[in-house]
């Protein structure tokens, strides 16, 4: 199969025209410019916002078309199968016993846990070329949108390139094969640093959620942590599986797929609790991160863990404020030290502290 990328960017290009958001200007300056999104499969159907054009000739040379909620499902005369969107924030909805697809573009901006579940499927595989498609303002810029696409394991094509099948030397990197991997996503209240992690597994066929915060707190922030908690769990898919433990080494030990630790900070509080470390006794509290840290060393998923970047304002006016605040810097090295990746989110925006 042989697509030709006409336009990669949203409907109506980015930058769009007229528009002077940060986005669309960056773009503009580093002379990045992008048609609205369409592609020519095999030379004979052009898919696009505007539907899809030249079906009849495609179909009379074996091609088979067919319109799906949200997108569109071509099967070419020599079996290759390709799935693209109807559009900005369409999400193709294949049906049940559909077979694997060779080419997928997405939007992934719209909703990048669509390929997370098309991996969980099986309708896209480590042999499938997935590709943006529908780039636009709604990310911060092309070095963003190519971050993103990296650790989603997602194609950036440019406008006038060709994507064929069988994959070429081109093709995007799998990190699957290289696992295991762990990141660190380290930010202050209300940073994003949950929203920033919860984009890394995006994508990921099988994800399992380590929720270490209790559920409900005594006295009269119970409905506002209630308020908290059940925004987190709105904003993950249906298919993750989620798990309540402050038992992360055990977690680590077992797990295989993506795991999303939120968070260290609230691991950290409980554990102070359990040990009943608030008085000075420590012994078991230094045992317990002695047994996270080897576990974080050793695993075997990709993890992708919160914590709380706690050591940038006053000193804490109470003892208990200054314990939970020198044993989490301390952890927060340490696991930054056996990480791959390690982020700073501030104001909503990563920056790597390093890699690899």
């Amino acid at each position: 199969m042989h697509v030709l990328v006409d336009g990669s960017g949203g409907s109506s290009g980015w930058p769009e025209p007229g528009c002077r958001c940060a986005s669309c200007l960056r773009c503009l300056a580093g002379g990045t410019i992008r048609k609205r999104s369409a592609i020519v499969v095999d030379g004979v159907l052009r898919l696009g916002v505007e539907g899809a054009d030249g079906v009849d000739g495609a179909e009379a040379t074996g091609f088979r078309v067919q319109q799906l909620p949200g997108g569109w499902e071509v099967t070419t005369a020599d079996g290759g199968r390709l799935l693209y969107p109807a559009g900005p924030g369409a999400v193709p909805v294949p049906a049940e016993g559909a077979a694997r697809y060779d080419i997928a573009f997405l939007d992934m901006l719209g909703d990048p846990a669509q390929l997370g579940r098309l991996r969980a499927r099986g309708l896209v595989t480590a042999d499938t070329i997935t590709a943006v498609a529908f780039a636009d303002h709604r990310v911060s810029g092309a070095a963003e949108l190519e971050r993103r696409c990296g650790f989603w394991r997602v194609r950036v094509p440019a406008d006038g390139e060709a994507v064929t099948t069988p994959r070429s030397a081109q093709g995007s990197q799998d990190l699957t094969g290289t696992l295991p991997w762990r990141v660190l996503v380290i930010g202050g209240a209300r940073s994003g640093k949950s929203e920033r992690a919860e984009l890394r597994v995006a994508a990921e066929a099988e994800v399992t959620y380590v929720a270490t915060a209790p559920r409900w707190r005594d006295g009269a922030a119970d409905r506002d942590w209630a308020a908290r908690v059940a925004a987190h769990r709105a904003r993950r898919p249906a298919w993750w599986r989620t798990v309540e433990t402050t038992d992360l080494a055990g977690v680590l030990g077992a797990a295989r797929g993506a795991v999303l630790i939120d968070g260290i900070g609230t691991w950290l509080t409980a554990v102070l609790d359990e040990c009943n470390a608030w008085g000075g006794a420590r012994e078991k509290v230094t045992g317990r991160i002695t047994e996270l840290i080897g576990a974080w060393r050793q695993a075997r998923a990709l993890v992708v863990a919160v914590s709380d970047e706690a050591g940038m304002g006053v000193i804490p006016a109470t003892p208990a404020g200054r314990l939970f605040r020198d044993e989490l810097g301390r952890l927060n090295q340490a696991l930054a030290a056996e990480s791959e990746e390690t982020e700073l989110v501030v104001a909503g925006l990563a920056l790597p502290l390093n890699a690899g």
